[in-house]
């Protein structure tokens, strides 16, 4: 086992406008660009670093994922980003921590149960328990310190992803029906989760709760981004790397 020191965290961002602020924090930043992307290697809090942009849908995220993990030797994998809430506690500015990961379009059937990944014997990838631990301990930290007039909550437990953005209440239905346990959906933390799974690398994904996933959400997301997300994803990293 890698000692701490060690350790190359790749940290994952969603969007342009988060990664953002989390370059701005970034000490002796070197650019590189593999398979079209850019990667920015550095370190903070004195710990080496990469920070990439896993681009939009599962499979832009799994290449992404796979050139952090055999070009650059990354030794865990950290997912910040947004997500629809599903679940009725999960409410807009919350943070959700995913303990599993399961990609909500994936059906087999009839040779396999659904959402089962043939070959793998498996319907949900699972959080690395350590890292879990670890980055729920920096999002309660920052929680504790941020000054905001109501403190979001945090909640722990499955998220769901697929390659559809869900954007209205008829689908909202369907997936809370099919998935009662998933608190929220997004487009890529259960592709980089399964890509971990291979490589046996730590993965976690934090998302934050940008709007319901359905028709009635009225969310400016430029200014949720700027306002909301890019700080609570600075200030949670910011919390975790410094606690290592």
């Amino acid at each position: 086992m890698l000692g701490e020191h060690h350790l190359t965290t790749a940290i994952l961002s969603a969007l342009p406008e988060e990664q953002t602020g989390l370059l701005s924090l970034l000490q002796n930043p070197e650019r590189t660009v593999r398979a079209g992307r850019a990667f920015w290697r550095g370190t903070l809090h004195h710990k080496p670093v990469v920070l990439a942009l896993s681009r939009i849908g599962k499979v832009a995220a799994a290449t992404t994922a796979t050139v952090l993990i055999e070009h650059f030797g990354v030794n865990q994998i950290l997912f910040t980003g947004l997500a629809g809430g599903l679940a009725d506690h999960v409410q807009v500015g919350d943070v959700v921590v995913g303990t599993h990961y399961i990609q909500h379009d994936l059906d087999a059937s009839p040779l396999f149960p659904r959402y089962e990944v043939p070959s793998y014997g498996l319907q949900q990838f699972a959080a690395d328990a350590p890292l879990l631990a670890a980055v729920v301990t920096a999002a309660q930290q920052y929680r504790a310190d941020f000054q905001g007039a109501n403190a979001f909550q945090i909640h722990q437990g499955l998220i769901a992803s697929g390659d559809r953005f869900v954007s209205s209440a008829a689908e909202v239905k369907i997936l809370r029906e099919a998935l009662p346990n998933a608190l929220c959906v997004e487009m890529e933390g259960a592709a980089v989760a399964q890509v971990c799974c291979d490589f046996k690398i730590p993965f976690v994904a934090v998302r934050t709760i940008s709007d319901r996933a359905d028709d009635t959400a009225h969310v400016d997301f430029a200014s949720f981004m700027h306002d909301v997300a890019g700080p609570y994803s600075v200030g949670l990293v910011h919390a975790w790397m410094r606690a290592r």
